[in-house]
């Protein structure tokens, strides 16, 4: 099935990023909204931005035969060519079709000289966990939790100035390409 999905990785313009954006935290936040039940936007705005703007960012939307379907964040180190799939998702009206791992297939054609990519997910998107370990051959390399703090990650809080559930608990993921 996948040779027939036109998939397409077309850069985000800087005008089409807040679209993007909502599209990104429609489907990131129905995880936590069946986890925690709250509607907070997730990731934040904040967390957001700071990937938008890191260095090394590139941002996609995900096409299937010239409709966006979804999109992806990454950080590409040129230097060591070990790249970080910052964000990444499928919009969910088009779940549950093989696209995200078509998608994640052409983002590795695109990037062929990379030597490890390295992601997070948290640790209760059991789907996301499937996908990463199942279909796209990442490893759990590290689990982050209230014993074992990621000094590289600010913990986000929602508007009441309380951290934002499940935000804290989180595995890295690595897929050694070369």
């Amino acid at each position: 099935m996948l040779e027939k999905l036109n998939i397409t990785l077309e850069q985000v313009d800087l005008e089409e990023l807040p679209q993007f954006t909502k599209k990104l935290q429609e489907a990131f936040s129905i995880a936590v909204k069946e986890k925690f039940g709250t509607n907070e936007p997730v990731p934040s705005e904040k967390e957001i931005q700071e990937s938008f703007h890191s260095e090394g960012t590139e941002i996609y939307h995900i096409g299937l035969n010239g409709n966006r379907v979804g999109g992806a964040v990454l950080t590409i180190d040129k230097k060591t060519q070990h790249n970080f799939l910052d964000l990444f998702f499928i919009s969910p009206e088009h779940h549950s079709r093989d696209l995200g791992f078509a998608a994640w297939k052409a983002i590795e054609v695109k990037y062929p000289d990379t030597t490890v990519w390295e992601t997070i997910t948290p640790y209760f998107e059991e789907r996301n966990i499937h996908f990463y370990i199942n279909k796209c051959g990442f490893h759990i390399v590290e689990f982050f939790n209230e014993r074992h703090i990621d000094p590289n990650m600010s913990r986000p809080q929602n508007q009441s100035g309380e951290l934002v559930p499940g935000t804290d608990t989180y595995f890295r993921f690595e897929k050694v390409m070369k």
